[in-house]
C-alpha cells in the first residue's frame, strides 16, 4: 500500500511538471494569482494580529484581555481564560488565526492539548471581516444576513455542544465509575477519563518584556505569514492539473477550485454558484487545512480530528440551506 501511494505521489510530481512547461503562461498566472492574493490581502490582514497576538501571549496578558468576556464564554463553553481568548480571536480574526493561536497556547503550555483540540474543532474559520468584505462583494450579495448567521451559527452551536459534552456524560461516566468501584470488582480505568473537565495547564511560562515580546512576535509572525504566502502559491498553481480535461462539466471544476483553494475558488465562482461556495465556506478547502497543519505543527493538536470536526460542520451547513434556501 505504501509503495503505492508513494508510486501515486510521484506520478501526480511528473504530471504537474509536464503541464507547467507544456502552459508556461497559464502557470505563471496562477500562481502570480496566488502571490497577488497573499501580498494584498493576506498580509495587511492577518500580519498585524499575528503580531499584536503574538505580543499578548508572551507577556502573558492574554487572561486580562478577556477578563471582561471569560464569564460569559466559560457559562457556554467552559473554557479556561486562554480558551476563551482563543475563541474570541479566532472568530474575529479570522482563519488561520484560530489554529495559530491554539498552536502558540499549547506550544507554550498555556492550554492544554484536551483544551485546544476542542476549541480548534469550530474556532478556526473565515473571518466575518473577509466575509463581509471579499465573498459578499464577489458574490453581488444585497441580502447576506443570513449566510452570515449559517456561517458562523452553526460553529458556535456545534462548539457548545463539543465543549460542553463531557459535563452531559458526567452522571453516566459515574454510573460507570460506581460499578468498577472495589465493592463490585477489581477498578478498571473509566471510559471517560478523556472526558474530564478542562483545566488550565499549572505551568505557565515567565512573561517577556515588551522589546523581546514584540521582536520574538515579530518574527514568528513574519514565519507564518511568509508560510502562508507559500501555501496560496502552490495550491493556486494546482488549479493547473484539470487545463488538458476541457470538456469537464462547470459546476464539477468550480467544486474543485473551491475545494482546493476558497480565496481563489470563490473569485472564479462568481455570482454564479453561491450555494456552493456558502457550502464550501466552513470546510475551508486543501490549502486551508495544510495552512491549518502549519500553525499546529509541533504540538498534540490533531489535523485529523480537525478535518472530521469541518466534514461535520460542512455536512450540517448542506443539510440547512437543503431545508432553508435564503437566496
Amino acid at each position: 500500500m505504501k509503495n503505492f501511494v508513494r508510486f501515486l505521489y510521484m506520478a501526480i510530481g511528473i504530471y504537474l511538471i509536464f503541464l507547467l512547461l507544456r502552459y508556461p503562461a497559464m502557470s505563471l498566472q496562477y500562481a502570480y494569482s496566488g502571490l497577488c492574493l497573499w501580498f494584498g490581502k493576506m498580509i495587511p490582514t492577518l500580519l498585524p494580529f499575528m503580531i499584536l497576538s503574538g505580543i499578548l501571549i508572551r507577556m502573558n496578558l492574554t487572561e486580562g484581555f478577556v477578563r471582561l468576556f471569560h464569564p460569559v464564554l466559560h457559562f457556554f463553553y467552559g473554557t479556561t481564560p486562554n480558551g476563551s481568548y482563543t475563541l474570541i480571536m479566532g472568530f474575529l480574526c479570522g482563519f488561520p488565526m484560530g489554529a495559530r493561536i491554539a498552536g502558540e497556547l499549547c506550544r507554550t503550555e498555556r492550554l492544554s492539548s484536551k483544551e485546544g483540540n476542542r476549541l480548534l474543532a469550530f474556532c478556526n474559520n473565515i473571518g466575518p471581516i473577509y466575509f463581509l468584505s471579499f465573498v459578499v462583494s464577489t458574490l453581488s450579495l444585497e441580502k447576506p444576513l443570513a449566510p452570515f448567521l449559517v456561517m458562523y451559527g452553526v460553529p458556535l452551536v456545534y462548539g457548545m455542544f463539543l465543549m460542553r459534552l463531557p459535563l452531559l456524560l458526567r452522571p453516566f461516566c459515574r454510573l460507570f465509575s460506581m460499578q468498577n468501584s472495589p465493592l463490585f470488582h477489581r477498578p478498571t480505568k473509566s471510559v471517560c477519563d478523556n472526558l474530564s473537565p478542562i483545566v488550565s495547564p499549572d505551568r505557565i511560562p515567565q512573561a517577556e518584556g515588551l522589546l523581546e515580546a514584540t521582536d520574538n512576535a515579530v518574527l514568528s509572525g513574519l514565519i507564518g505569514i511568509a508560510k502562508l504566502g507559500g501555501y496560496m502559491v502552490f495550491f493556486n498553481l494546482l488549479n493547473i492539473l484539470f487545463v488538458p480535461f476541457t470538456h469537464l462539466p462547470d459546476t464539477l471544476l468550480k467544486a474543485y477550485y473551491c475545494i482546493l483553494e476558497i480565496t481563489g475558488g470563490i473569485a472564479r465562482c462568481g455570482a454564479f454558484h453561491p450555494i456552493l461556495v456558502f457550502v464550501m465556506l466552513p470546510f475551508g478547502g486543501f490549502s486551508c487545512i495544510a495552512q491549518t497543519y502549519s500553525m499546529i505543527r509541533g504540538t498534540e493538536l490533531s489535523i485529523r480530528a480537525y478535518v472530521c470536526h469541518k466534514l461535520a460542520q460542512t455536512a450540517i451547513t448542506v443539510l440547512i440551506y437543503m431545508l432553508w434556501q435564503p437566496f
